[in-house]
């Protein structure tokens, strides 16, 4: 048997689609220089029947919403809790994204795996249990696990996915109350 028979397999590592450091960097900087500074996220969302919904977003394929049959919906698509999940779940996807690579770090995998407690004794206030209070109704706990691997160790992929969360716009918008108005259009 020849010595190239018994060489070790060499294993290949697949990193994750990197993003731009040096124009997040950039847009570090700008915060840092502005730091009141606030963007518009804009949706328009128009009903279909039942408890079906579009919501578009800029050019977009709509984002569809549908509540399951339970709730007297047609089960077409995630239910509304489940798309805020979704958008909490991307954008602690991006924080993990955006530190990794302020760190120096290649992620080789990336998962977020959510779950949320939510309840509508209330019925969206058509009559069922009317003496909850908002605090009492929508999500009453919520469970984030991050699968993360990459060119660092535990720790410090932990590290990055705790900082991350610290920084979410959309975790944070959950956690904290925030002003909200509705008014006809």
């Amino acid at each position: 048997m020849s010595t190239t028979d018994t060489a070790e397999p060499t294993t290949v590592k697949a990193y994750l689609r990197p993003i731009d450091a040096a124009g997040l960097a950039a847009f570090a900087a700008k915060g840092k220089a502005n730091p009141a500074s606030r963007g518009t996220n804009k949706v328009h969302t128009v009903m279909e029947g039942q408890y079906r919904s579009l919501s578009t977003v800029g050019n977009h394929a709509p984002v569809v919403v549908d509540e399951p049959l339970h709730l007297f919906g047609q089960d077409t698509a995630p239910a509304p809790g489940e798309i805020v999940l979704s958008g909490l779940g991307g954008c602690i996807a991006v924080g993990v994204t955006a530190v990794a690579t302020w760190k120096g770090v290649k992620l080789s995998k990336l998962e977020v795996f959510l779950e949320g407690d939510i309840g509508n004794p209330a019925a969206w206030g058509a009559g069922g249990a009317l003496e909850k209070t908002p605090p009492e109704m929508g999500f009453q706990a919520i469970r984030v696990k991050v699968l993360v691997e990459g060119d660092a160790p535990r720790e410090v992929l932990d590290e990055i996915v705790q900082h991350a969360n610290y920084y979410s716009p959309v975790a944070n918008s959950m956690r904290n109350p925030i002003p909200f108005e509705i008014s006809m259009a």
